[in-house]
C-alpha cells in the first residue's frame, strides 16, 4: 500500500506539473496575443499610409507637400522590418504637420473632407492598436520574467516580444 507521505508527494508533484502546464499555456496565449495585436496594428498602419497616399494624390495639397507626403507614405508601405520604425515615425510626423484639417483650412474641407475624416478614423484605430499591442507586450514580458518561467524555460524558443519606437509617437 501507498503511505501518506508518498501520496502527498505524488499529489504535490501533480499540482506542480498542472501549474507549469497552465503557465506554459497562458504564456503561449500571450505570445499569440502579441502576434494578433501586431497584425492588427500593421493593418491599421498600412491603411493609414494608403489614405495618406490618397490625400497626397487628391490635389488638395501644394505640390511639394504632396510629394513629401506620398514619399513618406510609400516608404512606410514598402519598408523592410529593420527600417519600418523610422519610416512610420517619419510618416507620423509628416501627417501631424501637414494633414490637419485646422491647419489646411477651407481648401481641404471642401475638396477632401471624406479623406480627412477617414484619416482621422484610421489614426484613432492606430492609437488603439498601439495601446493593445503595448499592453500585450508588457503582459507577455511580465509573465516571461517570472522565476518559474525562466527556470523551466516555459517560453520555449519564442522570441521576446518587442515594442517599436514609433509606438511612442502620437500618430
Amino acid at each position: 500500500m501507498l503511505s501518506w507521505p508518498l501520496i502527498s508527494l505524488l499529489f504535490a508533484m501533480l499540482v506542480i506539473v498542472w501549474y507549469l502546464s497552465f503557465t506554459a499555456t497562458r504564456l503561449d496565449r500571450l505570445h499569440h496575443r502579441v502576434e494578433t495585436t501586431w497584425a492588427n496594428l500593421d493593418a491599421a498602419l498600412h491603411q493609414r499610409a494608403g489614405i495618406a497616399l490618397e490625400i497626397a494624390r487628391a490635389g488638395v495639397l501644394d505640390p511639394a507637400s504632396s510629394v513629401i507626403l506620398s514619399t513618406a507614405a510609400h516608404t512606410a508601405l514598402v519598408a523592410l522590418p529593420e527600417n519600418r520604425s523610422d519610416a512610420e515615425e517619419d510618416l507620423s510626423e509628416i501627417i501631424t504637420s501637414m494633414v490637419n484639417i485646422e491647419v489646411l483650412g477651407a481648401d481641404l474641407r471642401l475638396k477632401a473632407f471624406e479623406l480627412t475624416e477617414s484619416l482621422n478614423e484610421v489614426r484613432s484605430r492606430v492609437r488603439i492598436a498601439i495601446s493593445f499591442h503595448i499592453e500585450a507586450v508588457n503582459s507577455t514580458k511580465l509573465q516571461r520574467s517570472r522565476g518559474l518561467v525562466k527556470l523551466f524555460r516555459l517560453a520555449g524558443r519564442a522570441p521576446n516580444p518587442v515594442r517599436f519606437p514609433f509606438e511612442e509617437i502620437a500618430v
